[in-house]
């Protein structure tokens, strides 16, 4: 990491954002309009194509790759600043196109503005983070701040859902990175995350024996109290000391009231906080034990996201886009949360992850979602100024 962090610099960037605010909201405002929920192959081409644009319009510093998705759509590559000194490995900048609003959400909740507030679906997680990127690129390149290493901004498509074709391109780039940058929204307060809990997805199925309730009960194997059973058991598993949470958000079961239930399953969600609670978790699961040896028990799934650890590289990263924040009159906090992002996967590689650089606001998810618009200049400031100075 370079020791030249300065007013000057920082000050510089943040000009160049506030210059570049309208034409980058007219952007951010053409994806919102452009709805992409994960999935929608349609969307995601054309998300695509707009940030494609974008991004060549900076000029022949960069390279950009449409990577095909099948079922989901294309993922995005831009290359920048090929041929620099890499200093050991690239820098890895990484968000996501696609959305969890499903198609007709605009219809309802279009992008509007209420004072400093935007609002749109997907605008906080994460199309305005999306933008600010290549917007940061461009800066570098416009003020001739060009970063020893070369940078490769990688936006994935199905993110939301598990990331089953996003995972191996983030973890092949990674591979050749040094560290990593990703554009999730921040914590409140604005705070860079600098641990994220890893998520386990399981289902957990009885198969037991049907009998009639009233007539010959004792001839039946219940696979809905054998789940019941094994809810109780799967939730002692939780330990707040070690930020480890089970959690059985779905059962079904049984069919009629007078029919010992011969089938019933559970969907379980598991949160760790590190890579040995994964292991104890996981194990547990998978060797479950029926009450009612009558019973048997089928477990799918596993671990989803490993955790993203605040270990000495996080920590190091972390202190330098704090001194940079400095240098921007502003003091940039730190935290700890529940939910997992893309960072999770490039963390478990040994690769140091400054996760939640995105711009501040609220409501991922949820209708009132929206950005503050005073953030966007010192946020892609900081994220222009990370690319210099890393």
């Amino acid at each position: 990491m370079s020791s030249v962090i300065n007013k000057e610099m920082a000050a510089g960037f943040k000009r160049f954002f506030s210059e570049r605010q309208e034409a980058l909201l007219s952007l951010v405002r053409a994806l919102v309009e452009t709805e992409s929920p994960s999935g929608h192959v349609e969307g995601s081409l054309a998300v695509v194509s707009l940030l494609a644009d974008a991004a060549r319009s900076i000029g022949d510093a960069v390279e950009v790759e449409r990577i095909p998705a099948e079922g989901y759509g294309e993922h995005l590559r831009v290359r920048a600043f090929q041929g620099r000194e890499e200093r050991g490995g690239r820098l890895l900048i990484v968000g996501h196109t696609d959305t969890v609003h499903p198609l007709g959400t605009t219809r309802t909740r279009p992008f509007s503005a209420d004072g400093e507030r935007l609002y749109g679906p997907g605008i906080f997680d994460m199309k305005a983070n999306c933008v600010m990127a290549i917007e940061a690129l461009r800066a570098c390149i416009h003020l001739n701040r060009i970063p020893q290493r070369e940078v490769v901004l990688l936006l994935t498509c199905d993110e939301e859902v598990g990331s089953e074709r996003g995972r191996p391109l983030i973890e092949e780039e990674a591979r050749r990175a040094e560290c990593a940058l990703v554009l999730e929204p921040p914590a409140s307060d604005g705070r860079v995350k600098t641990a994220r809990k890893g998520t386990g997805i399981f289902t957990m199925e009885a198969r037991g024996r049907a009998a009639h309730a009233g007539l010959e009960p004792e001839k039946g194997a219940s696979a809905v109290l054998e789940i019941a059973r094994q809810i109780e058991r799967l939730h002692a598993l939780s330990d707040a000391a070690k930020g480890t949470t089970v959690n059985i958000g779905v059962v079904e079961g049984g069919t009629r009231s007078n029919v010992v239930a011969a089938e019933a399953r559970a969907e379980i969600d598991v949160r760790f906080s590190t890579s040995e609670e994964a292991r104890r978790i996981e194990s547990v699961i998978f060797n479950s034990e029926a009450f009612d040896e009558r019973v048997k028990l089928v477990v799918r799934g596993g671990i989803n996201r490993p955790p993203l650890e605040r270990n000495e590289g996080v920590v190091r990263l972390y202190e330098h886009a704090r001194l940079v924040a400095a240098a921007l009159d502003f003091n940039l906090g730190e935290a700890s949360v529940g939910g997992a992002s893309d960072g999770n996967f490039i963390a478990a590689m040994n690769v140091p992850v400054l996760d939640g650089l995105g711009i501040d606001g609220d409501g991922a998810h949820a209708e009132h979602e929206h950005i503050i618009a005073d953030d966007i200049a010192r946020r892609g400031a900081l994220l222009a100024s990370l690319i210099t100075t890393l």
